[in-house]
């Protein structure tokens, strides 16, 4: 009698019957676990893209909120200069830090790198961000002497999302120019309208801080009054409060406000 050939564990799952509980719920596992694997490699195969993208669109929302900053353009080119001026702020102590290189620093890396940032306390995060990075980088713009403008790389809590933006500030370090948010994944048609550039528009001249210097600015329910209100959006007040909180946070001594008091006093 031929010996009959042992089969090996596949070929045996392969001939269970097509009903049988074992099979079901092998196949269901194998599938699953294909899936998976796919996900995931095409998650890390697209990650430098989905960052490539991210990055061009900073930057071209940066170019965009300089370009229509008044008479930023003339500024530029009464000094020759076409480009603004990179530095990287030490948030504790306000000073310049001289020992990186701006442009191979990793901002988005540093917020969570426990090597490259701080926890923040609840009770001081008014961003709700968690960790504070060491360095941010900080944009400069003069005309001659005189510093023009200053312009902030600021992040924060939404109401599901993180939102990412620009703030840029007049000279007196005070003043709004500008507001624009880059990246953001809140509620489509509620929170995220805080892209939309007519409610982006109502934070330029504010003011941040009142005359004792503490910060006020914010945002209300309709009926924005005075130089440090802004009107939120109905139907996003969270994704709306996320804005000020974050606003209020970097600009409080927690955030760029050790280096806007040196740059208030001794200048860069």
């Amino acid at each position: 009698m031929a010996e009959t050939p042992r089969r090996t564990p596949w070929g045996r799952f392969l001939a269970l019957p097509n009903d049988s509980l074992a099979k079901t719920l092998g196949v269901a596992f194998l599938v699953a676990l294909v899936s998976a694997t796919t996900v995931s490699v095409t998650s890390i195969a697209l990650k430098p893209r989905q960052q490539a993208h991210i990055d061009a669109a900073r930057e071209a929302q940066l170019a965009e909120l300089v370009a229509t900053l008044p008479g930023l353009a003339e500024i530029l080119r009464a000094t020759g200069a076409d480009t603004m001026e990179s530095v990287l702020v030490d948030l504790t102590t306000g000073e310049i830090d001289t020992t990186t290189d701006p442009a191979g620093y990793d901002f988005l890396a540093a917020q969570t790198d426990p090597a490259l940032s701080d926890a923040l306390p609840p009770e001081l995060d008014l961003a709700r961000i968690g960790r504070l990075p060491r360095l941010a980088p900080v944009y400069l713009v003069r005309d001659g002497d005189d510093l023009a403008l200053v312009v902030l790389q600021i992040y924060g809590a939404g109401y599901q999302s993180t939102i990412r933006a620009y703030l840029a500030l007049e000279g007196d370090l005070n003043t709004i120019a500008g507001l624009s948010i880059y990246e953001q994944g809140e509620t489509p048609g509620l929170g995220s309208r805080i892209t939309a550039p007519e409610w982006q528009a109502l934070w330029s001249g504010q003011q941040v801080a009142d005359a004792t210097g503490e910060i006020a600015i914010s945002v209300v329910r309709g009926g924005a009054a005075g130089p440090h209100e802004v009107d939120g959006i109905t139907g996003a007040t969270r994704s709306s409060n996320g804005v000020a909180g974050m606003v209020q946070f970097w600009m409080g001594e927690n955030g760029y406000g050790p280096f806007l008091d040196r740059l208030k006093s001794e200048g860069v």
